[in-house]
């Protein structure tokens, strides 16, 4: 629900988390994501799956973007105070990706459980 304490923290937690991508800072998934973290894309040969290690070292190996972070947040949702989703794309060019996030509280702390995503468009030379 929208204006409740609970949705103004995954909405931080969404925006820290397309910033983290953009940027390619590891460190914040180092603590925004659950231990049981899992991320799938959906690809045109089927699933992929990465978990919290591997996707940390996706992550560390690559470089950052200059400029603002490119990211849109379409939609987000929290389910009681204990689970909520977030809808949203996010620029790692060549790519728009389509992210489908999943937060679970826990002691305290949205974290990050699971991550379902897929190529949303290829981006041209410009961004």
């Amino acid at each position: 629900m929208s204006g409740t304490p609970a949705h103004a923290e995954v909405m931080a937690q969404a925006e820290a988390y397309a910033e983290a991508v953009y940027f390619a800072r590891a460190e914040v998934f180092e603590t925004m994501c659950h231990d049981r973290f899992q991320m799938t894309l959906i690809g045109e040969d089927g699933a992929t799956f990465w978990d919290k290690a591997a996707y940390l070292d996706r992550v560390r190996g690559r470089q950052p973007f200059d400029g603002a972070a490119s990211y849109g947040i379409m939609d987000l949702d929290v389910a009681g105070d204990q689970i909520a989703r977030v809808h949203l794309w996010v620029d790692v060019p060549p790519a728009r990706y389509e992210d489908h996030l999943g937060f679970v509280r826990q002691d305290g702390q949205w974290k990050l459980l699971t991550k379902v995503f897929r190529v949303a468009e290829t981006l041209d030379a410009k961004g």
